[in-house]
């Protein structure tokens, strides 16, 4: 049985893939940072039918709390054939808006955490000649986008890194790859007030926006054997919304 872990994994888009990896006969080891809310997750999991989850509580932006996740699952015995760096936050802002604790941190959560991670689990993957790493990046790391300056420098990054980590990891057989969605029908996104989400989806050229769902099938491509031999791409999941040059209809 191959064996993903999940950052982030307690809802949205890392949930969709918890349920949809599960589906298909993975173990999936659920990281988030709420102890609380991802036992009852796993609990209501497998009430209804998901098999091989365990949990465990996880600040992925800390050094102690990924390596203690890694004793974890060492001492189960297991060992890691996928690993999806879900986990992501958002900061809006100007750049001279932004606080200095906000920059950190989202600095921290959305790319620290994939060194972090990658520090911690990749090794095994070189040890057993095989793995996969999907980063989740974002259109936002592909175009520059108003009042966004924090997260399009930080998913900026996650685009470039995953080329620097394919390069460097392909000689192991471990791939790395993007998903770099749009807008989703995140319980993040969907807290926005109606009307910023009906503009979310006139902008876009389906006239709508992706469900969760739609982000975990491109993960798990992506993770599983079906992509072989992509390595260091970032595959927009956009609608094609950032096909569009900005120009107004003539």
């Amino acid at each position: 049985m191959k064996t993903v872990i999940i950052t982030g994994a307690t809802s949205g888009m890392g949930l969709s893939a918890v349920k949809l990896f599960s589906h298909r006969g993975w173990r999936v080891v659920l990281a988030d940072l709420n102890a609380e809310k991802g036992t009852q997750v796993v609990a209501d999991l497998q009430q209804a039918g998901y098999a091989n989850l365990f949990f465990q509580a996880t600040d992925v932006s800390q050094a102690d709390s990924v390596n203690a996740l890694a004793v974890a699952i060492q001492a189960k015995g297991w060992t890691v054939d996928s690993l999806v760096n879900n986990a992501g936050i958002f900061v809006p802002g100007m750049l001279h808006q932004v606080k200095e604790a906000d920059w950190d941190r989202i600095m921290a959560v959305d790319v620290k955490s994939i060194y972090l991670m990658s520090a911690a689990f990749v090794p095994g993957m070189i040890e057993q000649g095989h793995g996969t790493i999907v980063n989740t990046g974002s259109i936002s790391g592909l175009r520059g986008d108003y009042n966004m300056a924090a997260y399009n420098a930080a998913k900026g990054a996650v685009v470039n890194l995953v080329r620097a980590m394919a390069l460097d990891y392909g000689q192991y057989n471990i791939r790395v790859n993007n998903v770099d969605p749009s807008a989703t029908k995140t319980p993040m996104f969907m807290a926005n007030p109606p009307e910023v989400v009906a503009q979310f989806e006139q902008a876009n050229p389906l006239k709508r926006i992706a469900q969760p769902e739609d982000i975990a099938r491109v993960m798990y491509f992506l993770a599983s054997d079906e992509s072989d031999p992509i390595n260091g791409e970032n595959l927009p999941v956009s609608g094609g919304l950032e096909q569009h040059s900005g120009q107004p209809v003539q």
